[in-house]
């Protein structure tokens, strides 16, 4: 049986791994999976510049990758849902595991 897919969200798909593709983008996702973090502490764990970090979660809230909360004049944010930290963990775990030898 095969499976068929529509180019729609083949196309949205391939989108998204593309921007995941980025590793700052990818460092900034990972920051934000644990608990919601503000766009200053994202930045002074990567070392990199706020404007920087704010410009990559801009593309990553377009892509509904994360999401944003205001608490008094700070935005925090955090993995939009479940499907992002799940397939980011599923991820990781894949690439930890022991490669077998090729031949």
């Amino acid at each position: 049986m095969t499976l068929y897919i529509p180019d729609s969200p083949v196309a949205e798909l391939a989108d998204l791994f593309r921007l995941l593709g980025d590793p700052t983008r990818l460092r900034i996702v990972l920051a934000c999976l644990d608990a919601p973090i503000a766009v200053g502490d994202i930045a002074e764990s990567l070392d990199l510049s706020n404007s920087l970090v704010s410009h990559h979660l801009r593309l990553l809230r377009a892509a509904r990758v994360v999401k944003a909360e205001r608490h008094g004049k700070q935005v925090f944010y955090a993995a939009a849902d479940q499907h992002i930290s799940d397939m980011l963990a599923d991820m990781l775990e894949h690439i930890a595991e022991p490669h077998p030898e090729e031949n």
